[in-house]
């Protein structure tokens, strides 16, 4: 009688689950479909017992966009929490993508934009105004969003006009605890992939954790074998010597707190070929034949060590620019070349700090009277 008794509480419960577990996914189907916006497209949106599966997804890009679409996915699944739903709150256990297309725009400014029409919300109304029931967006936590196999195109307007495509393809990414539109929780960060190039194909690999609204982070970052080619408006100005041939490995371990970064890392070129004229002769603001020569010496490799530094919410800080000048002043100091000038050379101001740097270059090998 027992046994009998516990089968029963058994069924009960199973069919409790499954039956709860159809409702919540059935109101996150509605949720599904208000939260992509009316910017989106799809083939079919359905109920299962792994959740809600939406397929042939496309998200319209915004105007001035440098993409047709911000998002697109072959197969999209969101898998409900049962627990949260039985207790009211909104929480989704998993989102799986698979073979998704992603594009990315870093503005003038080197702001990251990311899925505007889903991240990017409207402004907060001032506390005198009413909300908007209607229009207001639910707070939903997410437990894991992963990405199989994916596509991301990365446009970055803050080294070049119209704005630089960094193709990266084989994309596994998980991101673990987020919570939207607030995304103030402290979210981990797991990414993988191949970053596309004209001579090669290299790796690219970050892990670690950012807070996105305080925006807190620690992250290592590592690239292997990547070619030059690919993100050469990183490296040289538009009036330097550019790059025929050459591979980049670089490490980075950057940690933002409270607004304040510091990011020590190492940069090592190999196999370095420069074009033979043209603009200021130099390639990150040292001399094109220093660089050659002392290469020559290294059994063609150079090592460079940087350590980024700065107040992220300052409005004159450059990333690009604090990169370029830690870069050339490092390789300028190991080549023995006097870095007098090397901040106008990266900048662009003129040929004052060309000059500077190779008549010292100059002085240095040619053979004494």
């Amino acid at each position: 009688m027992k046994r009998r008794s516990v089968w029963i509480v058994t069924a009960v419960v199973a069919v409790t689950v499954i039956v709860g577990y159809r409702v919540a996914a059935s109101a996150l189907k509605s949720q599904v479909q208000a939260a992509l916006g009316p910017e989106s497209t799809i083939e079919s949106i359905s109920v299962g017992l792994t959740g809600v599966t939406v397929t042939g997804l496309h998200i319209k890009a915004p105007a001035g966009w440098p993409a047709a679409e911000t998002l697109s996915a072959e197969r999209l699944t969101v898998s409900p929490s049962l627990l949260a739903a039985l207790t009211g709150r909104l929480r989704v256990s998993s989102i799986t993508i698979e073979k998704p297309y992603l594009s990315v725009l870093r503005t003038r400014d080197e702001k990251l934009h990311l899925l505007p029409s889903l991240l990017e919300g409207k402004p907060a109304k001032p506390k005198s105004e009413k909300p908007d029931d209607a229009a207001s967006v639910p707070e939903v936590s997410v437990g894991r969003i992963r990405l199989n196999d994916g596509v991301v195109e990365f446009f970055d307007a803050s080294v070049r006009r119209p704005a630089h495509k960094i193709r990266l393809e084989q994309i596994e990414l998980s991101i673990d605890d987020v919570v939207v539109p607030a995304l103030n929780t402290k979210t981990d960060i797991d990414f993988s992939g191949v970053l596309k190039g004209v001579k090669q194909d290299g790796r690219i690999e970050v892990e670690g954790w950012s807070e996105i609204a305080s925006r807190d982070s620690s992250i290592r970052t590592e690239l292997k074998a990547v070619d030059l080619i690919a993100l050469q408006p990183y490296l040289v100005k538009a009036s330097e010597t550019g790059v025929r041939r050459g591979t980049l490995d670089f490490e980075m371990k950057s940690e933002v707190r409270k607004k304040q970064l510091n990011a020590p890392g190492r940069l090592v070129l190999s196999n370095l070929e420069l074009a033979s004229s043209g603009g200021l002769n130099t390639f990150m603001g040292v001399p094109r034949d220093a660089l050659l020569f002392f290469m020559k010496d290294k059994n063609d490799r150079i090592d460079i060590d940087f350590e980024l530094k700065g107040d992220i919410n300052n409005p004159s800080f450059s990333l690009n620019e604090a990169f370029a000048t830690q870069v050339a002043s490092a390789m300028a100091g190991m080549m023995g070349v006097s870095i007098t000038g090397v901040a106008e050379a990266i900048g662009g101001v003129g040929q004052k700090g060309v000059e500077a740097l190779g008549g010292a270059f100059k002085s240095l090998t040619e053979p004494k009277k």
